[in-house]
C-alpha cells in the first residue's frame, strides 16, 4: 500500500515540476512573444483543406459540377462551407443552375448581397436534411426534417421522388452523405 502511495507521490510531484518548468519558459523575457491573428483574408475551416485521397464531401461534388454554379457561388456567400464537410452524414437536396434561373428575375442577384446573408443561409439550410437515404428509401418517408428546422414534403409518382416539390433527377454519394440533384429551388415557409 505505501509502495503505490509512494508512486502517485513521485508522478504528483513530476508533473508540478514539469509544469512549473514549463510556466518558467513562459515568462522569461528572452522567450519570443507570438501574436495570433483572429482577422485573415484565407477563408479557414475543415472546407479549405485539400484532400485528393478520400471520397468528395457533399461540398466537394456540387463544386466540381458544372451545373451547381449558382449554389455553389450561394453557399460560399452564405459562408456554409465547413457545415456541408462535416462528417455527417447529410443528404444535400442541389438546384441545378437552371433550378435557380427559374425564380423570378433578381432573387438570386438579391440573394447574394451581404445584407441578405441570413435569409440565403435558411434558404440553403432548407435543402439539407441529416442521412444518407438513395432515392428509393426516401419512398418510404412522408415528411423530411431540414436543417432549416422545417420539414418538406416527399412524394411520390411513378418512380419519380418529389422533395418539397423539387424533382429527384440524379443522386451521387459522397464521402459524408448523398447529393441529390433536384430541378427546383425549395423555399421555406418562413
Amino acid at each position: 500500500m505505501k509502495t503505490k502511495q509512494t508512486i502517485v507521490l513521485c508522478v504528483l510531484l513530476a508533473l508540478s515540476f514539469y509544469q512549473c518548468k514549463d510556466n518558467k519558459k513562459l515568462q522569461t523575457k528572452d522567450a519570443p512573444l507570438t501574436t495570433v491573428s483572429t482577422k485573415s483574408n484565407e477563408k479557414q475551416g475543415q472546407a479549405f483543406i485539400k484532400n485528393d485521397e478520400s471520397k468528395p464531401t457533399v461540398l466537394g461534388i456540387a463544386i466540381g459540377s458544372k451545373d451547381h454554379t449558382t449554389l455553389v457561388a450561394a453557399v460560399q456567400a452564405a459562408e456554409l462551407e465547413n457545415a456541408l464537410v462535416n462528417a455527417g452524414p447529410l443528404m444535400v437536396f442541389a438546384p441545378t443552375n437552371e433550378a435557380f434561373a427559374a425564380l423570378p428575375e433578381g432573387t438570386v442577384e438579391n440573394l447574394l448581397k451581404p445584407e441578405n446573408k441570413a435569409k440565403l443561409a435558411l434558404i440553403l439550410k432548407h435543402h439539407v436534411t441529416p442521412g444518407n437515404y438513395s432515392k428509393d428509401f426516401l419512398k418510404k418517408f412522408k415528411h423530411l426534417g431540414q436543417a432549416s428546422n422545417e420539414n418538406v414534403s416527399v412524394e411520390v409518382k411513378g418512380d419519380d421522388v418529389y422533395i418539397g416539390g423539387a424533382k429527384i433527377i440524379a443522386s451521387f454519394p459522397a464521402g459524408n452523405g448523398i447529393v441529390h440533384v433536384v430541378d427546383k429551388v425549395i423555399l421555406p415557409k418562413n
